[in-house]
């Protein structure tokens, strides 16, 4: 339970999941906890083409999707992450909500800290919500940290 040992934070580089870092950080520091800084690249749909032939390199785009996560990730590791603070990185692939319960599980967390956008109305119908469905699936405690959405 308390104190936290590790603490899970999944991002999609959003301005919002930048403050759930912040918070993360500040939760890190005060229970001495490690850090791990996550992002779940999408699946990609198939692509088929009317002939059955596509010049599309499905291997080539998923390793740059990643290596791109990657950077970013790295970004905000520098940006927001003190080195005082035990902290890594973590790119993994699949639905976002499904991936984030699996490497919490799997990487033993006491705690995710998440970011909510504040969506409402038909945004939140079609699309749902990560975190929503985080908080009903983890095995573990959920911080949700609210950011207003845009006007």
């Amino acid at each position: 339970m308390l104190p936290f040992q590790r603490i899970l934070c999944p991002t999609d580089f959003s301005e919002p999941a930048c403050n759930a870092i912040r918070s993360a950080v500040e939760m890190a520091q005060h229970f001495d906890a490690e850090l791990i800084i996550h992002h779940v690249v999408g699946a990609i749909p198939a692509i088929e083409s009317p002939t059955g032939l596509t010049n599309f390199d499905l291997p080539a785009y998923q390793r740059e999707l990643n290596s791109a996560a990657e950077e970013s990730l790295k970004t905000r590791l520098v940006k927001y992450v003190p080195d005082t603070v035990n902290a890594r990185t973590l790119v993994t692939h699949g639905d976002a909500a499904h991936e984030i319960v699996r490497v919490a599980e799997e990487e033993d967390v006491d705690l995710i800290v998440l970011s909510t956008h504040g969506a409402t109305g038909w945004r939140h119908l079609i699309f749902g919500s990560v975190a929503e469905k985080v908080v009903k699936l983890a095995k573990c405690k959920v911080l949700t940290v609210y950011s207003k959405p845009p006007d």
